[in-house]
């Protein structure tokens, strides 16, 4: 029955502008093929079954089947009342008891070696609003920051530190210095074109650059076998890193329950290997240990010859978990990550928030968990696309580096301060606003606007980063919405208004009808706990922003046409006072859901 009934959406509006209904119902058309009869004629059914006469007027059956829903102005007074006097949940109420459930979010989780890059944001942002969001939905939710502490960058780091680490640049700045020796040593692996052999600084040794990314692999190698030099260069330089990410997080006002990185899983991994082996779910190949899907003759990628018969799909590869000289892998790490977290937090769903390159490793991963017999949760690949420049391609620096996000949040933040700072001027009855209010001002809208320019996209897609775009005061961005909260509440100030007392006044607030306008607005604000489902159901954060600026339009078309300090009677300047309280709330409480603050004036 549940799919049926999602299939009753808010109305779209017809050429002519007026709209069909407050909602339609299209359940008819599937109906009908499965009973074998014309559309109208089960819609007609439908109708006749449906007793609505408490909330909305007769329903009406349009074209082929449509069945067209309008709600009573006295229902929709009825569920305002009740939104306006939760002052916390603003009437949406929480999952039931029985339906609660335990999500895990994994998300952010970048190298911990190098500075968090533009291409950590898209993962972060939506991580903190999914989990957000699922928190006011009154599910239990539990975050992790799976670092990556472990890998290959830290093996970049370690040979750069044994050889081109400058000693006195480290003490001022050691993330800085760290950051230095991690480009230095990716540029060198990467120059393919430079076949000379190089000389380190000591002069003592010649190493060419195959023979860089050798001594890297050795480097790792030896970290993860423990040896005493390696460990000792990872504990020192590891907690720089992790300040740096941390200072990141607090301006993005992002934090997480646990983090717990690659490093966290290492002593766990021996035994899973052996474990699936035993199980017979992994199978040794001349020597790598992998994890087969499908048929007997698939080996794991690297290891080994291609045996597969001829036509088989060579793109179903199985999931190496180690290798030939005992190295393991991500995925190994992965294994061991479900099966701690299963044990440790019991969840019903892993929600992991990672970019869409890494489609094929969770593929997998998820694969080999159903194959371990855990069949009782939910995993899914919350994939996103890649930010842009307006080049088209993955937004970098002019060098060609790859933009800093602590570089991006300051532009970001500096650019606002620019805009508020004219707009401060051109306000006459503002008088001079304490610099230090501009600066937090600035700050909230500088990451708002990044955040919410993430955030507005379809999360798949790729989009291209625009700073102007992102801190326009028009379309759908987060400044817009800061700007229309900021404006509702001016109203308040204006008028010297007390919103306590208002809000007190609901029970005798309700005006003997609506204006068009109006009756716009408080249907569109009664959507808010839909747009939270919706925006859920797919893990798709879009789906809320787009109810916001769709929110705010209504607004400002209320604003527009519906004087309220100047309304015509003190009862219906109440209801608009109320309205316009109402949709405050729900903005600020929708924002605060993806993670953005708000501003009491601009």
């Amino acid at each position: 029955m549940d799919v049926y009934l999602d299939m009753i959406r808010p109305s779209q509006e017809a050429k002519s502008g007026v709209p069909l209904g407050d909602y339609q119902a299209n359940m008819a058309m599937p109906l009908a093929k499965k009973l074998g009869k014309p559309p109208r004629e089960v819609a007609r059914q439908i109708v006749e079954q449906l007793n609505i006469s408490g909330i909305g007027a007769p329903p009406e059956i349009a074209g082929p089947g449509f069945i067209n829903l309008r709600l009573k102005d006295e229902f929709i007074q009825t569920l305002l009342q009740k939104a306006i006097a939760d002052e916390d949940r603003l009437a949406i109420p929480a999952a039931e008891p029985g339906k609660r459930k335990t999500y895990l979010v994994d998300y952010s989780g970048p190298n911990v070696a190098k500075p968090m890059h533009v291409g950590h944001i898209r993962s972060t942002v939506i991580g903190n609003a999914l989990a957000r969001m699922l928190r006011f939905q009154g599910h239990h939710v539990i975050t992790d920051n799976h670092l990556g502490d472990w890998g290959t960058q830290f093996g970049m780091i370690i040979f750069g530190y044994k050889n081109y680490l400058d000693a006195e640049a480290y003490q001022k700045n050691p993330v800085e210095e760290l950051s230095r020796l991690y480009r230095l040593v990716r540029h060198k692996i990467d120059d393919e074109t430079t076949k000379g052999r190089r000389q380190t600084a000591d002069g003592r040794r010649q190493t060419t650059d195959e023979d860089i990314n050798a001594a890297v692999l050795r480097e790792t190698a030896k970290l993860h076998a423990g040896d005493a030099e390696n460990t000792k260069i990872w504990q020192e330089v590891l907690p720089h890193s992790k300040d740096e990410i941390n200072r990141i997080y607090e301006r993005l006002q992002i934090e997480f329950d646990h983090t717990l990185g690659e490093s966290f899983y290492q002593p766990m991994l021996e035994n899973i290997v052996e474990d699936l082996l035993q199980r017979k779910i992994a199978v040794e190949t001349e020597g790598a240990v992998g994890i087969f899907f499908e048929g007997k003759n698939n080996q794991p990628e690297g290891e080994g010859k291609d045996n597969r018969p001829a036509g088989e799909d060579k793109n179903n590869i199985p999931m190496l978990i180690r290798k030939s000289d005992g190295a393991f892998l991500y995925g190994t790490t992965d294994l061991a990550t479900v099966e701690y977290r299963l044990k440790t937090f019991k969840p019903d769903a892993i929600l992991y928030v990672v970019d869409f390159r890494q489609s094929q490793h969770f593929d997998h991963l998820f694969k080999a968990v159903r194959l371990m017999g855990v069949d009782h949760i939910e995993l899914s690949h919350v994939k996103f696309g890649t930010v842009l420049g307006e080049d088209g391609k993955p937004f970098k620096t002019r060098s060609g580096d790859t933009v800093g996000l602590g570089g991006l949040l300051d532009e970001a933040e500096h650019r606002a301060y620019k805009i508020i700072k004219e707009n401060d001027k051109t306000v006459k009855d503002r008088g001079d606003t304490p610099e230090s209010e501009l600066r937090e001002t600035a700050r909230r809208i500088g990451i708002g606007a990044i955040i919410y320019a993430d955030l507005s996209q379809n999360r798949e897609s790729d989009y291209v980063f625009s700073y102007d775009k992102m801190l326009a005061m028009t379309g759908n961005t987060a400044t817009y919405m800061q700007y229309a909260f900021a404006r509702i509440r001016s109203i308040f100030t204006k008028g010297n208004v007390d919103v306590a007392a208002l809000r007190l006044s609901v029970a005798v607030s309700s005006p003997p009808s609506f204006h068009p306008a109006e009756r716009a607005l408080a249907l569109e604000l009664l959507k808010f706990g839909e747009s939270i489902d919706l925006a859920l159901r797919d893990y798709r954060p879009n789906v809320l922003t787009a109810y916001l600026f769709e929110l705010s339009n209504r607004y400002s078309v209320f604003f527009e046409q519906c004087p309220v300090l100047k309304a015509e009677s003190d009862e219906i300047r109440t209801s608009r006072l109320l309205l316009c309280d109402l949709t405050a709330r729900t903005l600020q409480k929708g924002l605060e859901l993806l993670g953005i603050e708000t501003v009491e004036r601009m």
